[in-house]
């Protein structure tokens, strides 16, 4: 069996360790024959590394991130589509998407290389706007979610949500986030979304703040198709994917959001389980059980 041989590498470069950790990747690399392409920001880090361009991605047999969720959460989007699994090596204090903390990269790179790994596959949403005559916008790509909200002034806005053809209702509320399982300990946890277990595919939708006692988060199947328009008369809003991600609207538009026909494959071993991450890094359960 061939070893696999080309690995990926982004980055935040805002972490001081990050070019201590690149460099022990380097070594590595170089001991065990693996080839790395880095992103071009982390090129002031590597000097003359080869460069993750876009048509390498298809290439690659792991795609190493080296920060916390959002380092892989922008990793995810770059490979979802070439079903290229994502190992998340943690250089922060949560990081609860990553496998790895930093002290162990050669450790997780050597059990991956040794096929001592379980892959855990995430959905996606492919998120678009629509405008009035039926024309799709880009696609997006969201491992966490789609939140549609207002820029400017604080002030509520008008949202009706359908599924598939069916009308969910309408309300008042400061916007509405639409996101995966793997979304649901993000945003929508926040905004009181429930939490859901990454292995129960379905989409979860958030209103954010809104303005009655009668509005509660949903959990849709994940077949549905999700459309969302604003009632509200307004020329500032914006559509953001992952937090990152963004896209300012024009009047008459739609968001629209469905599963992604490929999921995100993220590294995982042996032990690692989703409720023991939410336990360790989110305090799930009461005080004596997380003394």
């Amino acid at each position: 069996m061939t070893q696999p041989r080309r690995v990926g590498v982004v980055g935040h470069s805002n972490y001081g360790i990050l070019g201590e950790t690149l460099a022990r990747l380097q070594a590595f690399a170089r001991r065990s024959g693996v080839s790395l392409f880095f992103e071009e920001g982390l090129r002031d880090f590597v000097g003359d590394g080869e460069v993750l361009a876009p048509g390498v991605c298809r290439t690659l047999d792991l795609l190493v991130t080296l920060g916390g969720d959002g380092t892989l959460l922008r990793g995810a989007r770059l490979v979802a589509a070439h079903g290229v699994p994502v190992l998340g090596i943690n250089l922060g204090h949560l990081g609860f998407l990553t496998s790895a903390p930093r002290e162990e990269i050669e450790t997780a790179l050597e059990r991956w290389r040794a096929g001592d790994f379980e892959i855990d596959r995430r959905m996606l949403l492919a998120v678009h706007a629509e405008d009035g005559d039926g024309r799709a916008g880009k696609i997006h790509l969201a491992l966490n979610d789609a939140v549609l909200h207002k820029g400017g002034a604080a002030r509520v806005i008008r949202l009706s949500m359908r599924a598939q053809r069916d009308v969910v209702g309408s309300y008042s509320a400061d916007g509405i986030i639409l996101a995966t399982p793997t979304g649901s300990t993000a945003y929508s946890l926040s905004a009181g979304g429930p939490i859901v277990s990454p292995t129960v595919d379905c989409i979860i939708a958030t209103p954010i703040c809104p303005h009655t006692l009668g509005v509660r988060p949903l959990v849709l199947p994940a077949d549905e198709t999700i459309t969302v328009e604003v009632l509200s008369p307004t020329e500032e809003l914006i559509l953001t994917i992952d937090g990152q991600e963004h896209e300012r609207l024009v009047p008459g538009q739609k968001v629209v959001a469905r599963r992604a026909e490929q999921p995100v494959k993220l590294v995982r071993f042996p032990g690692q389980t989703f409720f023991q991450t939410l336990r360790r890094k989110l305090k799930w359960g009461d005080l004596a059980e997380r003394e």
